[in-house]
């Protein structure tokens, strides 16, 4: 049993009046600033909270204890922001982690990173030393204001008891609204002890505004540019998915016959199965989506940041194309290549008022030429000699799961391959860590989108690398009995670096092979998972199927060769037409 389920310990005193555990008579003292966060926890219907005691936290985990709140701890603070931000993506609620002072707030910048390249609402509470004691390298001192500035949407260091709750309500409001991020709040220990009697305030942020009106004009010149073209597409970002844009992207989809390509963030919104889907573009993207950029005469950029992973090099990048750019977020436009028409405000409204404007047109050389594009240059893995290809595998596991399902995968060659191979039809099913590349991101993840999504099926993919850098959370996972499926794909390396290796450094493989690895049946088991491995292209089907039946968490560990290569491939900085090509002799 999660020990902040018990029943709190009570007393009497000589009156026979309650008292909690420290004695103290219950609902006759002011409030303090621990219990302010409760109260703020509870007010906000905040449905769960992830974290790690420590002792500049002792204060809110004392008033966690017997607060009703749903606390689920993790086995290392890293695990509970990745855990937090899998709940976030999965659910589109604000996810929230608690950690304590010096390392505990540290470990939680790697999260921060990966939840602010991603847009991810993040709540993250830190404790921090006495403010009598900031500046003195006091025992679990650092000064996380300062450290996560840089990874944070904004952030807070409470240094008088009153503003507290009128600064988790700013902080909760600035998470989630506007373009989402992660927010930070370090309270000292001190303010945490202290009296708290004010009430929050109503938010209100000069300057600030989250959802920022489309020009009508700039609207109406995008729709000319639409009408004018001949070879749309549509490149859908992570803002898609945030502003729930489907119905409005597949009316434009389908109206104006406009291909579309999806980013990591966005897989889904705009279903793979689509006819008019062209699936991921950029440096790893198919080769019939590169393409049918490079020829576009107009690209439509919905939520996105034209990252270098798709651009590529900026001067080549779709070089017969005028560029409409779409996002919430100033800041996003220009920033990498200059857009032709740019649509600054909430996506959901701009394209509403898009969708008002347009007229239905045809296209249907471009449809031909993208079908003839898909064709010719679609996706073709050799079927081996009965080892397994994990394009394969990654197939036919998307083959046994249900549309419902979410797939979360960690970093690396894996996570492309389920990009490139696994069909996802609807928007917040796909869940990777995208802008940081952050390997360990998978496995918590998982366990904050089961708690997300209670009665639905959760499958991680993740690679014998990434894996290892958050396994300890399979106690979280059993803890809580969380029945999250794991296919483990495993070829006893870093496999991206070693890939770049092979292709550019002559194989010299430096520190990217795994001289041992443990055994990942044995360890599952050990937690108290059910796991089997395999390494037989005849193995996988029957294999998917049990892993998917069993009732409880399983690992799959699906056994591969070394030097198995995810392809296509646009090295850094090249053209959308620059594909490598890699000799037989090379595999």
């Amino acid at each position: 049993m999660n020990q902040n389920n018990k029943s709190p310990q009570v007393a009497k005193d000589d009156k026979g009046d309650r008292k909690n555990k420290n004695g103290r008579p219950g609902g006759r003292r002011p409030r303090n600033g621990a219990e302010a966060i409760i109260d703020f926890i509870k007010s906000s219907k905040i449905d769960l909270v992830f974290g790690y005691p420590g002792g500049a936290v002792i204060p809110l985990y004392d008033a966690l204890y017997d607060s009703g709140v749903r606390h689920i701890l993790t086995r290392h603070e890293q695990g509970a922001i990745h855990a937090a931000d899998g709940y976030a993506r999965a659910s589109g609620k604000v996810g929230v982690v608690l950690a304590t002072s010096g390392p505990g707030a540290t470990n939680l910048v790697t999260g921060l990173a990966t939840a602010y390249m991603d847009s991810v609402p993040i709540l993250a509470i830190t404790g921090q030393v006495a403010l009598s004691s900031l500046g003195s390298d006091s025992f679990q001192e650092a000064d996380i204001y300062g450290i996560s500035i840089p990874v944070t949407k904004y952030n807070y260091l409470i240094k008088k008891p009153q503003t507290l709750p009128s600064i988790l309500n700013e902080a909760y409001y600035l998470a989630s609204s506007g373009r989402p991020g992660p927010v930070l709040v370090d309270v000292p220990k001190d303010i945490q002890v202290a009296e708290v009697t004010a009430a929050p305030q109503r938010v209100d942020i000069p300057g600030y505004d989250p959802r920022p009106k489309p020009d009508v004009r700039a609207i109406d010149s995008f729709v000319e540019h639409l009408d004018n073209a001949k070879r749309p597409i549509l490149y859908l970002g992570g803002g898609a998915t945030i502003a729930n844009v489907t119905e409005e992207i597949k009316f434009l989809a389908e109206s104006q016959d406009m291909a579309v390509v999806v980013t990591l963030q966005a897989k889904g919104i705009f279903p793979d199965d689509h006819q008019l889907c062209l699936g991921l573009p950029g440096m790893h993207g198919a080769k019939y989506a590169n393409l049918a950029i490079n020829e576009s005469d107009l690209i439509v950029g919905l939520g996105v940041r034209f990252d270098d992973r798709v651009v590529g090099n900026v001067q080549r990048f779709a070089p017969y194309a005028k560029i409409a750019h779409f996002d919430i977020d100033p800041a996003e436009i220009g920033k990498r290549l200059s857009p032709d028409t740019a649509v600054v405000g909430d996506l959901k409204e701009a394209l509403e008022l898009v969708c008002a404007k347009v007229k239905k047109k045809l296209r249907g050389e471009w449809r031909e030429r993208i079908n003839s594009l898909r064709i010719s240059h679609g996706l073709v893995f050799p079927d081996g000699h009965g080892e397994i290809k994990p394009q394969r595998a990654i197939g036919l596991l998307s083959e046994a799961c249900g549309p419902d399902t979410v797939l979360v995968t960690d970093v690396g060659q894996h996570q492309m391959w389920a990009a490139q191979n696994y069909r996802s039809l609807k928007p917040r099913k796909f869940l990777s860590s995208g802008g940081m590349g952050t390997m360990g991101f998978g496995l918590p993840a998982s366990i904050g989108a089961q708690f997300a999504l209670p009665e639905g099926q959760i499958v991680l993919i993740t690679g014998d690398g990434s894996f290892q850098m958050c396994l300890q959370e399979l106690a979280t996972v059993m803890q809580y009995n969380l029945p999250i499926k794991i296919m483990l794909i495993n070829n006893g390396c870093l496999g991206m670096v070693r890939q770049w290796q092979q292709f550019f450094f002559n194989r010299r493989y430096s520190q990217t092979i795994f001289n041992f690895n443990p055994d990942f049946v044995a360890l599952a088991k050990v937690y108290g998972l059910g796991a089997e491995a395999i390494d037989k292209a005849s193995e996988v089907s029957n294999a998917i199927e049990r892993m998917l039946s069993y009732d409880g968490p399983y690992l799959l560990e699906v056994k591969i060769l070394e030097e198995e290569n995810v392809m296509p491939l646009i090295p850094a900085g090249m053209g959308q037409t620059d594909f490598f090509e890699l000799e037989e002799e090379g595999r």
